[in-house]
């Protein structure tokens, strides 16, 4: 995929498991409980994006435009996840529960 313009979409519930969105817009998408877990979002613009209860599990967020500690506060996991160092360290100090293995449900 890649490229993919879903600003102010609404996602909610979506499968886009092991997708390539590269440089893509989520601009204020609604992503709630959305599974992105293995998805490579290098370079997407996440800003204002309701990210509440998303499974980034094996998700590549680095260099995601936008992406805030407060937007990632509301996630499902974020285990084995790729974040850029400084959002990584404020996500070990802050809310190192979502970089634990989720238990299987």
């Amino acid at each position: 995929m890649g490229k993919a313009n879903f600003q102010k979409t609404m996602l909610a519930r979506a499968n886009l498991q092991n997708s390539v969105l590269s440089n893509s817009d989520f601009q204020e998408a609604i992503l709630i409980e959305v599974n992105l877990q293995e998805s490579i979002l290098l370079d997407a613009n996440l800003q204002g994006a309701n990210l509440q209860g998303a499974n980034f599990l094996g998700a590549d967020l680095r260099k995601a435009e936008m992406l805030t500690i407060e937007q990632l506060s509301k996630v499902k996991t974020l285990y084995d996840a790729k974040l850029d160092p400084e959002l990584m360290e404020q996500v070990k100090a802050k809310y190192p529960h979502l970089l634990q293995k989720p238990k299987e449900e």
